[in-house]
């Protein structure tokens, strides 16, 4: 396959950037990057503009430095909520990957950042907390909360109502509390025979005393 060399004038992930000089294919070259701009042949005349494309590679690099530093800034103090599925033992169906976090920071937030920037060791199995790693420029990063629910349903257990039993110590007073009712109702029934005894009493020890005095005075001296 024929190849040619061409003096890039933007930015191309994966190829280069402004004031490159890259091969590419020359169909490549003549059908895409020429015709959209996005490059130009290398002559004499294209190599003087290198000092230019510098320059503006230069200041859109800073630019894209001062942006991702701010946006690590405030992904750093951000929590993104993931919900998902499981099953009765908590265990999650499928996974969380770069791609999911992706969707969701452009869902929840507005914010439209590459999965290659998201990086995971491995997919995301467990629910809780985690911390990930985002890589938004070179030498800026920021970790990034994701917070794993789960949607399924927690199981409630249901204990069968019980019949209500009277404690056996309530049983034992309200039994002691009738008999202490029956006590008061026969001391009460009791009270006027009681006092009827002890007026009689009083009034035979009151003629005993009254004939002995009697024969007192009856007695010669």
């Amino acid at each position: 396959m024929a190849k040619t060399e061409v003096i890039l004038t933007s930015n191309i992930v994966g190829l280069g950037a402004e004031s490159d000089q890259v091969k590419v294919a020359a169909g490549y070259a003549r059908n895409y990057l020429l015709p959209q701009g996005l490059a130009v042949s290398l002559t004499g005349a294209n190599r003087r503009r290198l000092d230019a494309l510098r320059q503006r590679r230069a200041e859109r690099e800073s630019h894209e430095l001062n942006t991702m530093t701010e946006l690590a800034t405030s992904l750093s103090k951000m929590i993104i909520k993931i919900a998902v599925k499981t099953g009765g033992d908590g265990k999650m169906f499928g996974s969380v990957t770069a791609g999911t976090i992706a969707d969701e920071l452009k869902h929840q937030c507005e914010l439209a950042l590459e999965k290659r920037k998201i990086h995971l060791d491995h997919p995301i199995r467990t629910l809780g907390d985690h911390d990930v790693e985002l890589r938004l420029h070179q030498g800026v990063t920021a970790t990034l909360k994701v917070k794993i629910e789960s949607t399924t349903p927690v199981e409630v257990a249901v204990v069968p109502a019980t019949e209500h039993k009277a404690p056996q110590n309530e049983g034992r007073e309200g039994r002691g509390g009738r008999e202490s009712r029956g006590t008061a109702k026969t001391i009460r029934d009791m009270r006027p025979a009681a006092e009827a005894a002890l007026a009689a009493r009083e009034a035979k020890a009151a003629k005993a005393a009254a004939e002995k005095k009697e024969r007192a005075k009856a007695r010669p001296e």
